[in-house]
This record gives structure tokens, C-alpha cells and sequence, in this order.
């Protein structure tokens, strides 16, 4: 007898331990068995997060993961297109070079925001300086033309770069409820600044830019331990910078204490102009009814601080995994599985949303839709979206999942439909059965969602690999599944003026972005 090494031994026993229990179904454990023995996740995730990047809506790499997508669904003979919904506002990132000049010299950590102005090539050194504390919008209004020519910070100084749990752990209680007691005064009062300006933070960058400043410096503190949000600049000619909490607290406090800091700042991009945006759409059609679908779910672009990994390359990776082996395993289903991967979803859930506005034909058709969106986690939340009869159907799917995947899971029938949030949205707006699968957080909101740091090595591929195998289960069961699903809505409940409630409107898309 030939003797296992212990990486097939532990295989082994995962596929054990994940079809114990259960009843046979080659399927199921076929599904188990691709799914842990050759699974491809990690060389999907190289590829897609390593080597394409980021997929902001509109940029080269949007239109590589598209092409890329399709090209990986043909090798697995599963058949798969782009399918235009749109146009955008075409940028191309380039590098961002964020240096103190004065009063000495150091790297800062920092970048461009999305469709920021570039420097043209240049390098651009200006003192920096902080929106003032003045008494009203006429007071800002005379102080405004102080900025020409400067870097201007707009961001409040954070009292601490530790997060609150660090605090927690480490801190007295007295020490710890004062800092929150002053951070709390020192956002009310910051909040106050700004409106005393007349502008908010959307309409002061413009107003900057309008006056003359050589650029925006900001800082969007996520509450973790050297991380940032990176979102989109709203000026059109200047430059829009985050800089990391650390290294913008060291310029706020140079500026306010009077020794009138310097950066040099390049920024290249490139504009584009207006871009063709797409749904990469892959089907395994149906072999007794291939006109009712069921549909795997994910958004494909990203925004672009880190590699979207996890918001939402391990919901992409999720579903592609899943197509791969219900291609393999379960080839000839009997209703249509669809998968959606789903571009600007980040600017207003606008694939999905076009998709549905596109295709009635599908939509009234759907058996179901299930979509995976928030991190790298094991799914361990199932909501019925207020579907009256979601609890029979889901719950008699779940039944054949494997107890290890299946047990973390916490339903909730009948649940409230989703107004927002992620792409099943659109489609229970339309009144599909459209359910999410909710992931176990990993530190999500304060540390990859919309980071600096959503990256490759934030991915649980343990976790990753269950939900494509939930995924898998799921789709299986919901083809095979002789009755249709039911659309019939519960009664929602009253909202807090006592009206009744309801259901959710279907939105149209955002077709031509990023453009006035």
C-alpha cells in the first residue's frame, strides 16, 4: 500500500469530515472533493489581485480582469462574454511620490485618491497649512486666497493612531474614557470647522482648487494600525493626496506649532476619456430548463488603494471557483447557472442594476440568486430578504450542505428586504429571490474594506474555499429543485412614523460616470 504524505492525509480527512453525516450524493461529494483535492483559489488570487490589481471602474485593469474572466471561463468550456452596461470616466494610475522637504527631509507614506488630477510630469514643493478655525463663511471666504500657491490639510489631527481595542486591552479605564471624551469634543469641533467654511467635504476641495492651492492633503483614518480609506477626488486640477495617519500628524502638528512644513508631491495619471464599462457574464446552460436560472453573485471592480481583495476578489474568486467545479462535477444542470461578475458596483451597485434594467427576460425567471460580497470570512449569515416562503426553500438547500459549512450559519426568515449595501440588492428590488452570503468579519470594516491594505495576504483561503463549496451546494440544489421559487413578499413592518413599509424600488443605473 503506498503510503500518504501528510498534505493527502489532511485532504483525506477534510473530505471526510466535510460529506460526514450527510446524505450520499455523488454531486455533493464531488463538489467536496474538487473543491479541497484541486482547488485553483490561490492561483485565481495571484492572478487577478498580484498581476491585474486593483479594478477601479473605468481603468485599464477593470477592462484586463473582464478580458481575464472570460479567457478563465473558456479554458473551463464554460462560456462567458463581456456584456456593455455603460461608460466611464477612463483614468490610469501611475505612481505617487510624497516626500517632507522641511524642515527635514522624509518619505511619507501616502497616495493619489482615484481620478485625481496628475502634476503633469512635474514635481510640485509648497508649504503646507490647515483650513483655520474662523468665525463664519465670510471669515474663510477673505481667508481663501491664503492658500494659492500651498498644500492645504483637511483632514482633522487624529488624538491617537491606536485603535480603540488596543486601548482596551492596554489602557486604565480613566485613561481610555478621557481620549474617547476628547476625541469625541475634538470631531464635534472639527465638524463645526468645516461647516463654518460654508462648504462640506465634498465642495471644499473644489473651493481650494478654485482659490489656487497647489493641492489637497487629506487623511482618512480607518481605526486600524497603519490603515486608510482611498476613495475619489473631487477636484479636477489639482492634486488629491491621503497621507497615512502617522506621517499627516507630523505635518499637522509642524504646521499648527509655526514651522511652516514642505512637501514635494508627484502624482502621475493619465485621463482616458470616456470608457466602455462591462458585466462579465458566464452561463452553464440548462438541460431541461434552461430558460429559469439560478445565479452566483459578486461584484468585479474595486477601488484602488489596495488590490481589492477582499472587497470583492474573494466574493469573485468565490463564484468562479464554484463554476469551475459545478462545470466538472455537475455539467448538465437543469436549470441555468449564471454567473454575474459585476462592474461599478462600489459607485451605486450599477452593473447589476443595468443587468436587470437589460434582461426582464432572466429576472422573471430567476430561481434564485445568491451573492457574496463582504470579506474573506466563512458565510455564517443567511437572511430570506422578506421573501414569506424563503425559510422552505433555502433551508431544505442548506440541508445538503456538509455540517462543518453548514452549522456556523444563522438563518433568519423572513427577514427585511435589502435596500442597498451590494448587488442581490437589484434584484430583490425587482422581486427575484435574491439572498446574501454573509461573511464572518476578519477585521473587515476598520482593515480592508476600502483600504490601503486589501491585499493578497488578507485572504483566508480556508474560509474562501468553504463558501465555494457552499456556493456550489446551493446552486446545485436550487437547479435540481422541481418547483419554481416563491416571490411572495411579507408584510413589512411599520416604519417609525407608523407607516406601513415597503418594499424596496428598483433604481436605475448610472450609464455615463464620473462626468458632470
Amino acid at each position: 500500500m503506498k503510503k500518504l504524505s501528510g498534505l493527502s492525509l489532511g485532504l483525506l480527512l477534510i473530505t471526510s469530515t466535510l460529506t460526514q453525516a450527510q446524505t450520499k450524493d455523488p454531486v455533493v461529494e464531488g463538489i467536496v472533493k474538487e473543491a479541497t483535492e484541486n482547488s485553483q483559489l490561490e492561483k485565481l488570487a495571484h492572478e487577478l489581485m498580484d498581476v491585474i490589481g486593483p479594478r477601479l471602474v473605468g481603468s485599464p485593469q477593470m477592462q484586463q480582469a473582464n478580458d481575464w474572466a472570460v479567457a478563465k471561463y473558456k479554458e473551463w468550456s464554460i462560456s462567458a462574454k463581456n456584456e456593455k452596461w455603460g461608460e466611464w470616466r477612463g483614468w490610469e494610475r501611475g505612481a505617487s511620490h510624497i516626500d517632507m522637504v522641511y524642515p527635514r527631509v522624509k518619505s511619507l507614506e501616502g497616495t493619489q485618491l482615484a481620478w485625481s488630477p496628475s502634476t503633469g510630469g512635474k514635481t510640485v514643493t509648497a508649504e503646507v497649512i490647515i483650513i483655520p478655525d474662523l468665525a463664519d463663511s465670510v471669515a474663510f471666504a477673505k481667508w481663501l486666497p491664503s492658500v494659492k500657491g500651498k498644500f492645504v490639510m483637511t483632514s482633522m489631527l487624529q488624538p491617537t493612531g491606536r485603535p480603540d481595542y488596543n486601548w482596551q486591552e492596554f489602557a486604565t479605564k480613566e485613561s481610555f474614557d478621557k481620549m474617547k471624551k476628547e476625541r469625541d469634543a475634538q470631531t464635534e469641533a472639527w465638524t463645526k470647522r468645516i461647516a463654518k467654511t460654508g462648504y462640506n467635504g465634498r465642495t471644499l476641495p473644489a473651493a481650494l482648487e478654485k482659490a489656487g492651492a497647489a493641492g489637497v492633503v487629506g487623511s482618512l483614518w480607518s481605526k486600524g494600525f497603519g490603515v486608510n480609506k482611498i476613495f475619489g477626488a473631487s477636484t479636477k486640477k489639482i492634486p488629491t493626496v491621503d497621507i497615512a495617519l502617522e506621517d499627516y500628524s507630523l505635518l499637522y502638528r509642524l504646521a499648527e506649532s509655526g514651522h511652516t512644513p514642505k512637501i514635494s508631491v508627484k502624482a502621475d495619471s493619465k485621463e482616458n476619456g470616456l470608457v466602455p464599462t462591462f458585466n462579465t457574464i458566464a452561463e452553464i446552460k440548462g438541460s431541461t430548463n434552461p430558460e429559469e436560472y439560478v445565479i452566483l453573485s459578486a461584484h468585479f471592480d474595486s477601488w484602488d488603494g489596495g488590490t481589492g481583495a477582499t472587497d470583492n476578489g474573494t466574493g469573485t474568486l468565490t463564484m468562479m471557483e464554484a463554476m469551475r467545479i459545478l462545470k466538472k462535477v455537475y455539467p448538465n444542470p437543469k436549470r441555468t447557472i449564471l454567473v454575474g461578475h459585476w462592474g461599478s458596483e462600489e459607485q451605486g451597485l450599477n452593473g447589476s442594476r443595468a443587468f436587470v434594467e437589460d434582461h426582464p427576460e432572466i429576472v422573471k425567471n430567476i430561481q434564485a440568486v445568491f451573492n457574496q460580497d463582504n470579506g474573506t470570512g466563512r458565510v455564517v449569515n443567511l437572511s430570506g430578504q422578506g421573501f414569506l416562503n424563503a425559510y422552505d426553500y433555502l433551508t431544505r438547500w442548506l440541508s445538503k450542505v456538509p455540517d462543518a459549512i453548514k452549522a456556523p450559519i444563522e438563518t433568519k426568515f423572513p427577514g427585511a428586504p435589502g435596500a442597498g449595501g451590494s448587488d442581490f440588492a437589484s434584484f430583490v428590488a425587482a422581486g427575484a429571490p435574491a439572498f446574501s452570503l454573509s461573511s464572518l468579519n476578519w477585521s473587515y470594516g476598520n482593515y480592508t474594506w476600502h483600504t490601503n491594505r486589501d491585499t493578497y495576504d488578507k485572504i483566508v483561503f480556508d474560509d474562501v474555499r468553504s463558501n465555494a463549496i457552499l456556493a456550489a451546494i446551493m446552486a446545485y440544489q436550487a437547479s435540481e429543485d422541481p418547483a419554481r421559487t416563491s416571490r411572495e413578499k411579507s408584510v413589512l413592518p411599520s416604519n417609525a412614523k407608523g407607516e406601513p413599509g415597503v418594499w424596496p424600488a428598483v433604481k436605475s443605473p448610472t450609464r455615463k460616470g464620473g462626468v458632470e
